[in-house]
């Protein structure tokens, strides 16, 4: 039995299919740069060996939500224009600054602590101002744009900071058509053209997110964030399938089946017995529960690969484990359970798990816990590019 088959459980990360995906997110948006964004642990993926990945793919920017997601890339040895975008007072602003990293500025208390970071460290912050065009999350008002346009060119004249950015995100982008889409690039617009006008000369303008990637161009300006598509997931089931953007599933998710065991009929399963067999059958007990991050929501509908067949979880999800009914089929101790990957083996994907689940697939592969060991597959060695 080869070393990955032993595990009892472990998620498959497949960079040569990420390297893939940001190889053809730059193609959509040809013209642009590309942010890798890494956040909670690259959505579950691995945050360094993702970040590594994607910039051997041509990705020129690493994005991450708080400052200590982009501070671990530091600390991991990873180089190049990193930016992070979730701050509250307090944080660790000159640590961000002594380490060469963007951070995002939506307001005058941010600001105003990281000019007196920036003082403190003897060297000026990299900052991106962040618009709300229509959101309604971080982001600063259109109301109250001019005055932190205003400070930030002071902050600047003073030589605090470097006003590196301009940004905001989008509501709706994986609903085509919506009509805060085109509103909100208008607002966009409006709130650039007067920071411009104001003397500001940023680095970049960015606002498409993976949606607005694959099927908003207008929207691509200097710079696209790709999350969930660098993944090989698509943003919306309604925008189309990975396979329809040439995109691959990063993350497949197994483990080795832990027992299996003939039952008579009118045996109930699991906590509850919402699930009783109709029939003798046998079952097969797959050791990953809701503290490795399979949805309990999914309890009686959620799809596995086991024994060459697609089963459905019977009865529900425990913490570390839940049954499948191999309706009498035989299948080996030890053997792989595949609960999602990218459909090569007939398996179910991150999407069937979300519709089991009633969320999306974004939650599905960032909530697969830490005790779940990730195997990296296709490394390119450091220092071999």
């Amino acid at each position: 039995m080869n070393e990955t088959a032993s595990l009892r459980a472990r998620a498959e990360i497949d960079l040569a299919a990420l390297r893939a995906n940001v190889r053809v997110l730059r193609a959509r948006a040809a013209g642009a740069q590309l942010m890798g964004v890494v956040k909670s642990d690259a959505y579950g993926h691995g945050a360094v060996p993702c970040a590594r990945a994607a910039l051997e793919a041509g990705a020129t920017w690493i994005g991450t939500a708080t400052p200590h997601e982009a501070l671990a890339l530091r600390a991991a040895g990873l180089g190049g224009r990193v930016m992070c975008w979730l701050w509250t007072p307090g944080g660790p602003w000159r640590e961000a600054i002594e380490a060469d990293i963007d951070v995002s500025v939506s307001g005058m208390w941010a600001l105003r602590e990281v000019v007196a970071a920036a003082r403190e460290a003897g060297r000026p912050a990299r900052i991106q101002l962040k618009a709300d065009t229509g959101l309604g999350r971080n982001g600063c008002q259109p109301a109250d744009w001019p005055e932190l346009v205003s400070a930030a060119r002071t902050a600047e004249g003073e030589g605090t900071v470097k006003v590196t950015g301009l940004w905001s995100h989008f509501a709706c982008a994986d609903e085509p058509g919506h009509p805060s889409i085109a509103a909100q690039l208008a607002v966009y617009r409006d709130m650039v053209a007067h920071a411009e006008k104001a003397g500001v000369e940023p680095e970049v303008r960015h606002m498409a997110n993976s949606p607005a990637t694959l099927t908003i161009p207008e929207s691509h300006f200097d710079l696209v964030r790709t999350g969930i598509a660098m993944y090989g997931i698509s943003p919306s089931p309604e925008l189309g399938t990975p396979a329809d953007f040439g995109l691959r599933p990063v993350m497949t998710l197994a483990a080795s089946v832990a027992l299996v065991k003939q039952v008579p009929a009118g045996h109930g399963i699991g906590y509850g017995h919402h699930y009783t067999t109709s029939a003798e059958t046998t079952l097969g007990l797959i050791p990953l529960g809701y503290a490795d991050g399979i949805p309990r929501h999914a309890s009686g509908r959620g799809p596995v690969l086991v024994g060459g067949a697609r089963r459905r979880v019977a009865g529900g999800v425990a913490m570390d484990q839940f049954v499948v009914d191999l309706d009498g089929d035989t299948v080996e101790v030890g053997s792989d359970a595949v609960i999602f990957g990218p459909g090569d083996r007939g398996e179910p994907s991150a999407e069937d798990w979300a519709e089991a689940a009633g969320t999306i697939a974004y939650e599905i592969v960032t909530r697969i816990g830490g005790r779940v060991p990730r195997v990296y597959l296709n490394e390119i060695p450091t220092g071999s590019l």
